[in-house]
């Protein structure tokens, strides 16, 4: 399905929980979330509901996100369900991959077809500070496992905080050469000025560049709204996202459902459509008019201009 502006949607980001085993310290606050009751979230039957509402309108890619997908008790299933759903042909996830050393085959055998996992720096130390108490190690085995299960589509998400990573854009574009994946840096987007960071965390994606100009850089191309390059004998690309230097809105081509049932035009407005406790017709009618309410473009982002979004991201689904 088009939008009024002609952008095709096919992309989906379902968050299948708001909870989250770590609390970095950009995306939650150090006390986590106030944990909703179940009947307050979308059922793995609406969640079903709404993927096939949404498979009727165009969409073929989903990626299910959170908080944190592995800490669903249900996952396994979910992934199952919306894999076989007509219509879908890739399913994607994103996960920061502390639980996946003993959940990667097991995903893969349930239709799950590609892995982001969220990386930002490879230091043990400044790992457990930013995540607040996550291992390192655990990230690091799930990437190997993810690959020795048989994953061939394996990106890992790392977001620009500067005073905290920019030192380590040479390491970690580095694990290209070691890993076939691609490593993606992405601007710090302006959430909720309530997490606390300041004015100097955010970098643009120009400092990779300027990091990497010395290492055998050539540009690929377009991955998505990704900007796409390649060191000299690595198996794998590099990519950034910009979301505050570089607006993508004119090639945007997704949409959002939290896991509490709410769709999102676009995830940097505070238009929410709900969709809990509807049946398929009514999904499908709700999730047509958010595509149809799409706009233009969000405002443009910076540390003096935050999100509207009015959630952090794990409670919208990264």
């Amino acid at each position: 399905m088009k939008d009024i502006l002609g952008r095709e949607i096919d992309y989906l980001r379902l968050s299948i929980t708001d909870l989250c085993n770590l609390r970095c310290r950009y995306c939650m606050p150090e006390s986590g979330i106030c944990k909703k009751s179940h009947d307050q979230m979308l059922s793995q039957e609406e969640m079903v509901f709404a993927v096939k509402a949404c498979a009727s309108l165009g969409i073929k890619k989903v990626r299910l996100t959170g908080g944190e997908p592995l800490v669903k008790g249900n996952i396994l299933s979910i992934c199952e369900s919306v894999k076989s759903v007509d219509g879908i042909e890739t399913l994607c996830m994103t996960t920061n991959g502390i639980l996946l050393k003993n959940m990667a085959h097991d995903l893969k055998h349930s239709g799950v077809d590609a892995l982001n996992i969220s990386l930002d720096t490879l230091n043990a130390d400044k790992f457990q500070y930013m995540t607040r108490g996550g291992n390192l190690s655990d990230v690091l085995s799930g990437l190997d496992a993810a690959l020795s299960s048989g994953f061939n589509k394996v990106k890992i998400n790392a977001v620009l905080y500067g005073g905290f990573n920019d030192d380590e854009i040479a390491d970690l574009a580095g694990l290209t050469m070691k890993y076939p994946v691609d490593v993606r840096f992405i601007e710090l987007m302006p959430m909720d000025s309530s997490l606390g960071y300041d004015r100097k965390a955010f970098i643009s994606c120009e400092t990779v560049l300027e990091k990497l100009k010395d290492f055998g850089l050539s540009k690929v191309g377009m991955d998505g709204v990704s900007r796409t390059y390649r060191l000299s004998g690595a198996q794998a690309n590099i990519g950034l996202i910009s979301p505050l230097s570089l607006s993508f809105c004119q090639s945007c081509n997704r949409i959002r459902i939290t896991a509490d049932g709410k769709v999102k035009p676009c995830l940097h407005s505070g238009e929410e459509l709900s969709i809990k406790g509807l049946d398929y017709d009514g999904m499908k009618a709700v999730i047509e008019k958010a595509i149809l309410a799409k706009p233009a473009c969000h405002k443009n982002l910076s540390f003096d201009e935050a999100s509207d979004a009015g959630r952090t991201m794990n409670r919208i689904g990264g």
